[in-house]
């Protein structure tokens, strides 16, 4: 039971705060702060200017909320990551165990309920104790709340190094200054705010702060679900941390336990039988060691380190990186991104089954956007970012994306990759925006184009050649001899034939309208800084420059949203530890970015790709043609060097860019991808369709029934036809061709045992013929 109160020392009243301060001043100098320094340091004139010094003392305290753990969650508010300094989690007294609210009252203030913040029983008990021999402290709860209070604020100052300890770097001053500060809290909060402030603001481990993180790394419960012995235990801890440490010291631990269950029992918050049953208990913990970041992440480390690079880049949350990283680390903040874990798990599960055993640090990649919305609803590559996560390829390099933001700001992106082929659509928009059809003729024969040849420009001038008569050049390759003939723009991209891309280049009324389709499409540099693609070298138009998968995926998202560009976005809401909504992004959209019928347009011949076109040779390891039973499109593409593959292609409701190859060399002086083995399979050549193309079909059969997966809208006749023309446009729905047969089950991708084997390109050539 409590004791009785003293009517000399009642500090129940703020006059009778006053009056035991001074009174136990008079008697001992400045007694208090003799009870708790050395006698060394009280000297006269302190003594004798105490009180006024007291009177001089601030008597508000700001109670900023502690810092907390950031959590990142999917867009179904499952958690992806947490990230902190201090591992803290607030929770209302309600959702404490009534164990731990009366324990660490029973042990460490019972008189808590009592006293007006600063307790002079307590210190007159302390100095009695003290006087023989013994060691007890004088702080109540208050003031060790106040001092709390005063250390994490000056920790989230930057101010580590000024943290005041009991008993370590406390002067008088300090001290006096913790009392009046505990009285003026007094009469602002009610007791039972201030146990609840302090009980989730005080320190009990380095992997916890406050009583939800502690009872959840002690324990692997949290603090409402606390037993008795759990709760006496953590009351006994913050006494000292590392002393009762139940897992460094169990034995030290249990019998500072014992003494809290003692001072229940004495102050009648437990009865007998429950004592001596918790007594009897051992002490048992279940160790859960917090791991925070995105390294640690429960699913797509890569995404969620792209969205803390965007939240670290953006001054909404901050002047300047410094603040930025402190409000995410200390905040307490909630950022909901895009993410969509029912189609997260099988992209992951994907990239892993695609590179296998993988020595040569291949990469697999798979990143997918919402057409009409921008939202990255998938993010995976086969790479951990730590050793011992499951992979033998381990990198912080995030393959996806570019390695910078339009301000220059670090995204951690690999830079971008070569691709290839999959550029060609950017010259068919071209076309198509100049009104000529996908039937027309082509000279894709002509292989030759000279310094002289005279292209169609009202911009920057064409840069380069392909010239066999001049030394150090070449004419224009395809991938085999028998496509130098004439044909039409559709059959050249659905077969992807270099020469039809530049015949077709070659018939523009300007050339510098393909520049104009690749920055409508949203294309920039890998490198990021807002750089654009260079569309005007000659190279380029086969895709010899790099660009990131999430770059290209949005890119082709526009012809799926029938013409609608939107800026790629991952964070819908972010909120502070209050819930307030601070932040997030909106989509960004351009309407028209190009025209709707250029887009349907592109549509219908991307179809081709996979029906009849080089994505045909999208095969299983039977030599089967995978196929979607939905409208879909794509476009291949493959590097010169074939270690850099790639199949980029769409459904009404969701475009995903497939990579496989090497992100993070240079593609000049890296491995040659032919006459090689992956995954325990022989290649003569890796091209776009063998394994970047049976990783998107794969993925995308189990991801496109989740979206909109009708019917694409049918182009106007004119941009089909044309006046050269008397073929059949492909249907929207790709006709009798597109087939609803089961499809095999997810495995290691390989490709058909007898693969196109293509010569080698000269290095001006940025592109494959068939890739």
């Amino acid at each position: 039971m409590a004791s009785g109160k003293n009517p000399v020392f009642d500090t129940a009243t703020t006059l009778g705060k006053i009056l035991a301060f001074l009174g136990v001043s008079a008697v001992c100098g400045v007694l208090v702060a003799g009870l708790l320094v050395p006698a060394a340091a009280v000297t006269g004139s302190a003594a004798n200017g105490s009180v006024q010094f007291f009177d001089s003392l601030p008597s508000e305290l700001t109670v900023e909320p502690p810092g907390q753990v950031t959590k990142i969650l999917a867009a179904d508010g499952s958690q992806i990551a947490t990230l902190f300094s201090e591992n803290r989690t607030k929770v209302s007294l309600d959702q404490m165990s009534p164990y731990i609210k009366d324990g660490i009252v029973a042990i460490e203030d019972y008189r808590f309920y009592e006293h007006g913040g600063v307790d002079t029983t307590g210190i007159l008990r302390a100095l009695a104790a003290n006087f023989r021999g013994g060691r007890q402290g004088a702080s109540t709860l208050t003031q060790q709340y106040v001092n709390n209070v005063i250390n994490e604020n000056l920790v989230a100052q930057g101010k580590a190094d000024e943290v005041l300890l009991n008993g370590l770097n406390k002067g008088v001053g300090d001290k006096l200054r913790e009392m009046k500060l505990a009285i003026a809290l007094e009469k602002k909060f009610s007791k039972d705010q201030i146990l609840e402030g302090y009980l989730n603001i005080v320190f009990f481990n380095a992997n916890a702060y406050g009583i939800e993180a502690a009872s959840q790394y002690f324990f692997s419960t949290d603090a409402k679900s606390l037993t008795l012995p759990q709760a006496a235990l953590l009351a006994g801890l913050v006494n000292s941390p590392s002393m009762y440490d139940p897992i460094a010291h169990p034995e030290a631990s249990k019998k500072r336990r014992d003494l809290v269950l003692d001072a229940m029992l004495q102050h009648g918050k437990i009865n007998q039988k429950q004592h001596d049953d918790a007594v009897a208990t051992p002490v048992k913990t279940k160790v859960n060691p917090p791991k925070q970041g995105c390294p640690y992440a429960q699913t797509a480390q890569y995404f969620c380190d792209y969205v803390l690079h965007q939240i670290l880049n953006d001054p909404a949350y901050g002047a300047d990186e410094k603040e930025r990283t402190a409000r995410i680390m200390r905040g307490g903040l909630t950022i909901k991104t895009t993410l969509d874990p029912r189609l997260q798990a099988p992209a992951q599960q994907q990239v892993d089954a695609t590179a296998g055993d993988n020595p040569l640090k291949w990469a697999a990649s798979l990143v997918t956007v919402q057409p009409g919305t921008g939202k990255i609803v998938s993010m995976a590559q086969n790479s951990r970012m730590l050793e011992g996560q499951g992979s033998s390829f381990v990198t912080s390099y995030n393959v996806n994306v570019e390695r910078s933001d339009p301000s220059g700001n670090a995204l951690g992106g690999a830079g971008g990759m070569q691709p290839g082929s999959t550029m060609k659509p950017v010259t068919l928009t071209a076309w198509l925006n100049e009104g000529k059809s996908t039937n027309a003729i082509v000279n894709a024969a002509q292989r030759r184009y000279p310094k002289s040849f005279p292209w169609k420009t009202t911009c920057t001038p064409v840069v380069g050649w392909y010239d066999d008569t001049v030394e150090g050049s070449t004419d224009l390759q395809n991938d085999e001899p028998n496509w130098y003939r004439p044909m039409t723009v559709r059959e050249g991209i659905y077969q992807s034939i270099n020469t039809a891309t530049f015949a077709s280049a070659a018939g523009l009324n300007d050339f510098c309208d393909i520049q104009r389709a690749a920055d409508a499409l949203g294309m920039h540099d890998g490198e990021g800084n807002g750089k654009k693609l260079d569309l005007h070298t000659l190279g380029n138009l086969l895709g010899g420059m790099n660009v990131a998968p999430l770059t290209m995926a949005s890119a082709f998202a526009t012809f799926a949203a029938d013409g609608t560009y939107c800026t790629p976005i991952s964070i819908t809401d972010v909120t502070d530890a209050q819930g307030k909504r601070i932040g997030g992004q909106a989509p960004t959209c351009q309407q028209n970015a190009i025209k709707p019928e250029v887009a349907r347009a592109a549509t219908n011949v991307l179809q081709d790709v996979l029906t009849k076109g080089s994505g045909y040779n999208i095969k299983d390891a039977s030599g089967q043609t995978i196929k979607l039973p939905y409208p879909d499109a794509a476009k291949t593409g493959t590097n010169n060097y074939n270690n850099q593959t790639w199949v980029v292609g769409y459904t009404k409701g969701l475009a995903t860019a497939s990579f496989f190859g090497e992100a993070l060399k240079d593609p000049a002086s890296s491995t040659i991808g032919r006459d090689i083995t992956i995954n325990g399979r022989f290649y003569k050549s890796v091209d776009g369709a063998f394994i970047a193309g049976p990783q998107w079909a794969y993925f995308m059969q189990k991801a496109a029934p989740l979206y909109d997966n009708g019917a694409f809208e049918a182009p106007p006749q004119n941009l089909i036809s044309g006046a050269n023309t008397g073929s059949t446009p492909a249907s929207s729905q790709q006709g009798g061709q597109q087939q609803n047969a089961q499809q095999p089950a997810p495995q290691p991708v390989q490709p058909p045992a007898q693969a196109p084997q293509p010569a080698p390109a000269p290095a001006p050539v940025k592109g494959k013929g068939k890739g």
